[in-house]
């Protein structure tokens, strides 16, 4: 069973009240964190991404990226 990710230790996103209804967003946009993973589910490569999206930077997306993979990893462990 995997465990939520704890979004607090990752500095590229943040929550604030009012701000896309309290979503996890990326760090001084109003993009949901949610977002990134819908559009890679459908098919999205990260630089589409990024095009739509111009406020997001690649390091954002990275930090979200290797969260969840030590998040996953921690799950198999």
């Amino acid at each position: 069973m995997l465990k939520a990710i704890n979004w607090f230790i990752c500095p590229e996103v943040e929550r604030r009240e009012g701000v896309v209804g309290g979503a996890w967003v990326f760090r001084g946009t109003r993009v949901p964190v949610r977002a990134l993973f819908e559009n890679l589910r459908d098919g999205a490569s990260v630089d589409q991404f990024l095009e739509w999206f111009p406020g997001v930077r690649r390091e954002q997306i990275n930090a979200v990226l290797d969260l969840e993979v030590s998040n996953l990893s921690l799950a198999v462990a």
